[in-house]
């Protein structure tokens, strides 16, 4: 992992938060790498014991936040709905799912009721 181009980025906080370190350093990686994010930029969130990734997608340019976790982990209620104000109330909060496999899902995940589009 140290030696990845990406690491200097990421290393004070995949020190901080080593338990949630794996599904920091993939997540990034594949916003980076594979979904060609812009403008990324790691936030720290202490109240969850990790950080929240914040960037453009190249597609739609809209400003996005995503909250890595591992699969192993019990997701909290109280993280999601602490990060909404802490970001300033975005519209929607994506959660990057990662297992040990290398496999990655995002969910999207709005505040309050939100009726799905046809």
């Amino acid at each position: 992992m140290e030696s990845h181009a990406s690491f200097q980025a990421l290393a004070s906080y995949l020190k901080k938060y080593a338990r949630s370190s794996d599904s920091l350093f993939q997540t990034y990686n594949d916003l980076l790498y594979t979904q060609k994010w812009l403008d990324l930029e790691v936030i720290d969130f202490p109240v969850c014991s990790r950080c929240i990734i914040k960037g453009r997608n190249p597609v739609t340019k809209s400003i996005m936040h995503v909250m890595p976790c591992s699969l192993a982990e019990v997701v909290s209620y109280s993280w999601i709905k602490d990060a909404f104000p802490a970001l300033g109330n975005p519209e929607e909060i994506y959660l990057a799912i990662t297992d040990d496999d290398s496999s990655l899902v995002y969910y999207k995940i709005s505040q309050g009721i939100v009726k799905p589009p046809m």
